[in-house]
């Protein structure tokens, strides 16, 4: 089944401006959350435990 979300536009620019060429937002959406399931948390730079 899918879902559908409303975002407001402030966050659709935001997610636009992290898509790499030809990626859609919904795309990206998916490798974060995918990402997310596999390690637990999101990686942030600079950051080391």
């Amino acid at each position: 089944m899918t879902q559908t979300l409303e975002i407001s536009d402030d966050l659709k620019d935001r997610l636009d401006s992290h898509c790499e060429d030809g990626q859609s937002p919904a795309e990206l959406i998916e490798e974060l959350v995918s990402m997310y399931e596999t390690e637990g948390a999101f990686l942030q730079e600079g950051y080391s435990e």
